[in-house]
């Protein structure tokens, strides 16, 4: 309830800023509850939001501001004072507490209307704005909903910059089926011994990592049941860990399902790109995968069709490489 009232609160402040259905509202917050508290309230007022992570080089961050011709910036005692900001309004995210009795805002968007706007690496060249309506991610959520069978008892970790599109299924992951998100700090997710102790006292349930991350997760679970024996196994309340953003390699996970198996918790391989909104492809690791050491991205997700082309964009016979 607080929650949403400090949204409520946000959301009106942006638009008596002006900010309407078609607004596109940059968000540059240091990690913290702010965080969806300002989503939440660009979302309500009817427009679009434009993760700028301030921990991003600055030229990156310039180039967002001005490719998503983003006129106005909700924004946190720090990045107010190091954001290009000429030019541009901002809002600053503590206008939120203002008061705790505000009602819903009117519904001004609808389900084909952009949601978000992400933007991609750019390892290919320039980093390219990703609009994804509300539609794809309520759909992404509802085509998953009888793998995962997610509750109102899971905790979920933002883990990931809100600024990779990982982190939408994160957060809404945790809100749209009534359970609990953790925002991890920053410092704690750079340190695997502080986030395997989150992970324990917060009694998580649904982990998202890319295979890199988890490897070093790996070697700090090692470590704890070195020295604390099985209760460090049993005391994780972990049933999924799902895997995106990178190759999975299968042979690196040996040693964590010597300790907890494939099913407590399991593990879950998943791919998609920004510009198909988060995942599109489900695969359940099991022993075989390990020992043939084979990597796969699995079928695609329930209401999606997944085709391997070839240069000429023909379907290739089953068994012949080509490109999805």
């Amino acid at each position: 309830q607080q929650l949403n009232c400090k949204a409520n609160v946000l959301g009106r402040v942006l638009q008596e800023e002006g900010v309407t259905k078609g607004t596109y509202v940059g968000i540059s917050l240091e990690r913290s509850s702010n965080i969806v508290v300002a989503i939440l309230a660009v979302l309500k007022a009817g427009a679009t939001y434009v993760p700028v992570d301030p921990g991003n080089p600055k030229e990156r961050i310039q180039f967002i501001l001005d490719d998503a011709r983003i006129d106005i910036v909700i924004v946190d005692e720090v990045s107010k004072t190091t954001l290009p900001l000429t030019g541009r309004k901002s809002v600053d995210v503590s206008m939120c507490c203002m008061s705790l009795e505000d009602g819903n805002l009117e519904q001004l968007h609808n389900v084909d209307d952009v949601a978000y706007v992400i933007y991609t690496s750019g390892t290919t060249g320039k980093p390219k704005g990703v609009e994804i309506p509300h539609a794809n991610v309520d759909r992404l959520f509802y085509a998953t909903e009888s793998d995962f069978e997610f509750n109102n008892n899971d905790v979920w970790t933002m883990f990931h910059s809100y600024a990779f599109d990982f982190s939408v299924w994160e957060m809404w992951g945790a809100l749209l089926f009534g359970g609990r998100l953790v925002i991890v700090p920053k410092v704690v997710a750079q340190a695997p011994s502080e986030f395997y102790r989150l992970l324990k006292d917060e009694g998580v349930t649904v982990l998202n990592q890319t295979p890199t991350a988890f490897t070093h997760l790996i070697k700090e679970d090692e470590a704890q049941c070195i020295d604390e024996g099985q209760s460090s196994v049993s005391a994780l309340a972990l049933r999924y860990v799902i895997f995106g953003g990178e190759a999975l390699d299968f042979s690196a996970l040996g040693n964590w399902v010597n300790r907890h198996g494939y099913n407590t918790p399991a593990l879950i391989n998943m791919y998609g790109i920004t510009e198909t909104t988060v995942h599109v492809t489900y695969h359940k690791v099991s022993e075989i995968d390990l020992v043939k050491k084979r990597s796969l991205i699995g079928r695609p997700i329930d209401d999606l069709s997944l085709y391997i082309l070839d240069g000429n964009f023909q379907l290739v016979p089953p068994g012949v490489a080509g490109e999805m």
